[in-house]
């Protein structure tokens, strides 16, 4: 048995999250279903996130085991051919040791939310950002941003569905800037709680927007009670960007 770590590309538009679902089609659905197909053999994904419907990845980090003898690239090129038309792209695929695990060894994961400010609709970009027309203060939000960074207990940021037992979590990084007509929001941890992203993107556009004080970002997460939380910004405009490992 040989594992693969896999990098995948995709866009979350047509699923229903990553990981395979009863009730729609799943990233997960589509990548063993097309190993299923090229192997003969029962294959299970196994990834460093788990994304919502609508979420898409610029470079998740997965891995699967395969009995039957493969180069990497010709896996690769085998598992991209069977999974057209779905929108998702092996960019990446190596040989591993059997102890390595996409989920397990993860030692960071960092995120991207994009949010188009601008009058004119969205067009090229629908469904891949969150457009608000309203002008944002890209300062003030980051500012803000930064009572976040930290060791904290996110209760407040947490979806009522999160399924982590402990809302402690340690967020590395928040930033956040203006690209042109773009909002960049860049958020760094080990883990995330469910929502956990979406759900601070949603409080700084409120400051943004002049709807919240600063301050108001700050004593939400101290409230630690999800009933202080502003908005929670929609699926579309956030990407995982990257999963971190030691080696």
């Amino acid at each position: 048995m040989t594992r693969f770590a896999l990098t995948l590309e995709f866009d979350g538009t047509p699923f229903m999250g990553l990981q395979r679902q009863p009730h729609g089609p799943s990233v997960q659905q589509s990548v063993e279903d097309a190993a299923a197909a090229i192997t003969g053999e029962d294959v299970t994904l196994f990834s460093a996130g788990r994304t919502d419907s609508g979420v898409h990845a610029l470079a998740m980090r997965s891995h699967i085991d395969i009995a039957k003898p493969f180069e990497p690239f010709r896996l690769m090129q085998a598992l991209n051919a069977k999974m057209r038309p779905d929108p998702i792209a092996v960019t990446h695929c190596e040989v591993v040791d059997d102890g390595w695990h996409a989920r397990f060894s993860c030692t960071g994961r960092r995120y991207l939310y994009r949010i188009s400010n601008r009058r004119a609709p969205v067009t090229l970009d629908r469904d891949r950002v969150w457009h608000v027309a309203q002008p944002l203060d890209a300062e003030a939000m980051h500012r803000a941003a930064q009572a976040l960074v930290g060791r904290h207990d996110f209760t407040t940021f947490r979806s009522a569905h999160c399924q982590a037992q402990d809302p402690v979590k340690t967020l590395d990084r928040l930033d956040v800037e203006r690209v042109g007509s773009e909002i960049h929001i860049h958020a760094a941890a080990r883990s995330f709680l469910h929502h956990q992203v979406r759900s601070m993107v949603g409080c700084l556009k409120l400051v943004g927007a002049g709807s919240w004080e600063e301050q108001r970002v700050a004593a939400a997460l101290a409230a630690a009670d999800r009933q202080e939380l502003g908005l929670n910004a929609p699926p579309h405009g956030l990407y995982f960007v990257e999963a971190i490992y030691s080696d």
